[in-house]
């Protein structure tokens, strides 16, 4: 039976060519200063650290990629907090947000929505699936087969659903967060390369140290930390939070400093499948982002050396490997390649 669910502030009723989504676009937005981004990017680190503790890079990464207009993977064995982390993004910012969790029987119309004949109108009607929200968790993808899989292709790239014909833009700001476990598991379908590649980032969290479990055991006592989570930042602030960093500059030289390491991977002797161009954009997407966030309104080399793995690792294929170990040696690769390719000079930059 298809499970689908959605948070009491999740959009409903939209009707066809509904766009007032997107209405206030970043693009529409002044920019927020930097300290600004700075504050409110350290509240919303500091809250979902609550819920998810010892896993600040992880949780940097989630942030960075809302910030540069991504779609998050978080994948790991059951039990890690993938899903906690994944609401815990969503509900620290005041958006739409719904969640899907899926199961070999969902639909691809589960997810997009359906048109329905109105006899009173005499007309069919479009009733707006989960994927309409500013924040969709997709708990489990890989659990549901590749035509459903498949639904999300379209909305992950070009932020619209089309169903009979008719497009129907998705809301603005637009983030799935998808969590999945090792393809090892039982009951999962990998995802295909095309649907891997529309994830800018892909991060583990990663069994916790003994310090940080013991601390979840204290807290969770009574109850949740993701039950008392309020939003931090309003759509608004967000939208302009996501305007500041789309103005973060980045030199030519820094430019050709991330082609050069995704060329690199494309002709690594090791690799069967390297990255795309649609990589080298999210790549120098997601180091503008990580550059506001430190502060800065040019990006540096150094920005780009620490989004190369998570946004790299996850597209690559090695030559007569597969499983976990694979995606294990693709980030070692990744690593070698970022330290084997030369680093423009500081004059440069």
């Amino acid at each position: 039976m298809t499970t689908t669910t959605s948070d009491t502030h999740a959009p409903g009723g939209m009707r066809s060519g509904d766009a007032a989504g997107r209405a206030g676009a970043p693009s529409d937005l002044p920019p927020m200063e930097l300290d600004e981004v700075q504050q409110h990017a350290r509240s919303i680190l500091e809250a979902i650290g609550t819920v998810i503790d010892g896993k600040a890079g992880a949780i940097s990464t989630a942030l960075t990629v809302l910030l540069a207009e991504g779609h998050l993977l978080i994948e790991d064995v059951p039990g890690v907090g993938k899903t906690q982390l994944a609401r815990a993004l969503a509900k620290a910012v005041d958006a739409s947000v719904s969640r899907v969790q899926f199961t070999p029987d969902l639909l691809p119309s589960d997810i997009t929505g359906v048109s329905i004949f109105d006899r009173q109108r005499n007309e069919f009607e479009f009733k707006p699936g989960p994927i309409f929200a500013n924040v969709v968790v997709g708990d489990e993808i890989n659990r549901a087969s590749p035509k459903t899989q498949s639904a999300l292709l379209e909305s992950l790239e070009e932020k619209q659903v089309t169903v009979d014909g008719i497009s129907h833009p998705l809301p603005t700001p637009f983030l799935v967060v998808a969590t999945q476990n090792p393809v090892e598991m039982e009951g999962t379908y990998s995802l295909p390369e095309a649907q891997r590649d529309r994830f800018m980032a892909r991060i583990s969290l990663g069994y916790p140290d003994a310090a940080s479990e013991l601390r979840m055991l204290r807290q969770r006592e009574t109850r949740s930390p993701l039950d008392i989570l309020e939003p931090l930042v309003s759509l608004e602030q967000l939208r302009r939070m996501i305007a500041t960093v789309r103005s973060v500059y980045a030199a030519s030289v820094v430019e050709r400093y991330a082609v050069d390491i995704v060329q690199a991977t494309r002709v690594h002797p090791d690799l069967r499948l390297g990255a795309s161009p649609r990589a080298t954009l999210q790549l120098m997407r997601a180091a503008k982002s990580w550059a506001a966030l430190n502060g800065r309104r040019f990006v540096i080399p150094d920005d780009v050396d620490a989004l190369a793995g998570p946004v790299l690792g996850h597209r690559l294929i090695l030559a007569g490997r597969a499983g976990a170990g694979a995606v294990a040696a693709a980030y070692d690769i990744v690593e070698s390649v970022v330290a084997s390719t030369p680093v423009p000079l500081d004059d440069a930059v």
